[in-house]
C-alpha cells in the first residue's frame, strides 16, 4: 500500500472532519467520513464557500499568500440541532498544486457544557447576592430587637447569656388618654401617629447613648447603662425623658392630635437577656424597670417623676423638686422627686 493510500485511510478513520480543497478555486479534492456525516458529500464543482459561507474569503486568501493558519468557530445547522465546529484552515506544501486543508472538530458538547457552567455560575452569583441581602435584612431586624453587643453574642454562639447589671437607669413613657383616643380614631391614623412619635423617640435615645428596649402599646421603654456600662446613665435617661416631652410640645403646635405623656424614671439593678426561642425578644427585668413603670403613674401629664435616690445624680443638670413620700403598690413607701428641664444642656447636636 502506498504512503498516500495509508494517509487517506488514516484521514478517514480519525474523528475529526477533514476536507482538502484546491487553493486556486476552492473546489473539493477530498473529504473524510466525519466531514460527510456532518455536512454531506460535496457536489461536483461545489466550492468550500458554497458549503461554508461564513468563512472569510479574505482570510482564506491570506492563508494562500502567507501560509499562516486561519482558525474560526462555525455554527452549522444541518438538521434541527445547531452544531459548533472549531475550524482550522492551513496551506499544504510539497504537492503538485497548492491545496488547503480544513479541519473540523465538533465542540458542540464543550460549548453546551460551558453554557451550562456559565448559567450555573450566574445562578450561584444571583443566589449568593440574594442570600447576602436576606442576611442583611435579618441582621437589621435582629438589631431592631436587641443591642448590637447582644446580637454579636447571639450570632457567634447562638445563645445569649443573661447579664446582671448592678446600676442602670430606665425611662418609661406612657400617653395620657390613649385608650379613648385609640377607640375613637381610625387604626391607621393611630398607628401612623405612634410610628411618627416613636421614630423621633428612637433618634433621641440614640443621641444620648441609650437603648430602646421595646414598646408596649403606647408605652415606650428605654434603658441607659446596658449592655455597655456608663457612669452617667441617670443623666442620660433624664435627658431622654426631657427631650421626649419637649418633642411632644413642639409637635402639638403643628399637629391636630395633641399628645400628652407621663414619664417615670427608675434606677437600680436589672437583668437583660433574649426571651423566647421562636420569636426572639430582648427584654429587661429587675427593680429599675419596676420602679420606672410604677412611677410614671404618679406623674402629672407632661411631667417626669423619679425616685429620690436619683436626685444627687441629676441635681447638677436638672431642676428637681421634692414630691414627698408615696405609697407604691407592691413596693412600699418611696420618696419621689419631680424632674424638669435641664439647667445645663449637653453640648451635643440636637435632634430637633
Amino acid at each position: 500500500m502506498s504512503i498516500l493510500a495509508i494517509n487517506e485511510q488514516l484521514l478517514r478513520a480519525i474523528g475529526v472532519g477533514v476536507a482538502v480543497v484546491r487553493a486556486s478555486d476552492l473546489t473539493f479534492v477530498f473529504c473524510n467520513g466525519p466531514f460527510q456525516e456532518w455536512f454531506g458529500p460535496p457536489a461536483n464543482g461545489q466550492t468550500l464557500l458554497d458549503i461554508f459561507p461564513d468563512l472569510d474569503a479574505r482570510e482564506l486568501e491570506d492563508v494562500k499568500q502567507s501560509g499562516l493558519r486561519y482558525s474560526v468557530e462555525l455554527q452549522i445547522k444541518p438538521k434541527r440541532r445547531t452544531l459548533v465546529f472549531a475550524t482550522a484552515v492551513s496551506l499544504a506544501n510539497g504537492l503538485s498544486e497548492q491545496v488547503l486543508v480544513i479541519e473540523f472538530q465538533n465542540i458542540t458538547k464543550i460549548r453546551e457544557l460551558e453554557s451550562m457552567i456559565d448559567s450555573y455560575s450566574t445562578m450561584v452569583e444571583r443566589n449568593t447576592r440574594e442570600l447576602e441581602r436576606e442576611k442583611e435584612r435579618v441582621e437589621r431586624l435582629l438589631l431592631n430587637l436587641m443591642p448590637r453587643a447582644v446580637y454579636e453574642e447571639f450570632k457567634t454562639f447562638g445563645v445569649v447569656t443573661p447579664q446582671l447589671y448592678d446600676q442602670v437607669s430606665v425611662v418609661m413613657l406612657d400617653f395620657v388618654g390613649f385608650t379613648d383616643f385609640a377607640a375613637k380614631t381610625d387604626p391607621t391614623v393611630t398607628l401612623s401617629e405612634l410610628n411618627d412619635i416613636f421614630t423621633a423617640f428612637d433618634r433621641i435615645v440614640e443621641q444620648f447613648g441609650c437603648e430602646r428596649i421595646k414598646t408596649i402599646g403606647d408605652a415606650y421603654l428605654a434603658v441607659s447603662g446596658m449592655p455597655d456600662a456608663t457612669p452617667d446613665h441617670a443623666t442620660a435617661a433624664a435627658h431622654c425623658a426631657v427631650r421626649f416631652l419637649r418633642y411632644l410640645e413642639r409637635r402639638n403646635e403643628s399637629h391636630p392630635h395633641k399628645w400628652q405623656a407621663r414619664v417615670g424614671l427608675g434606677m437600680g439593678p436589672a437583668v437583660g437577656s433574649v426571651v423566647g426561642i421562636q420569636k426572639y425578644v430582648y427584654d429587661v427585668f429587675g427593680p429599675a424597670v419596676n420602679i420606672a413603670s410604677r412611677l410614671q403613674v404618679f406623674a402629672n401629664p407632661m411631667n417626669i417623676v423619679a425616685p429620690e435616690e436619683m436626685k444627687y445624680a441629676l441635681i447638677d443638670e436638672f431642676q428637681v423638686s421634692d414630691i414627698g413620700r408615696v405609697d407604691i403598690k407592691g413596693m412600699g413607701e418611696m420618696d419621689l422627686i419631680n424632674v424638669t428641664s435641664g439647667l445645663s444642656i449637653p453640648q451635643r447636636k440636637p435632634v430637633f
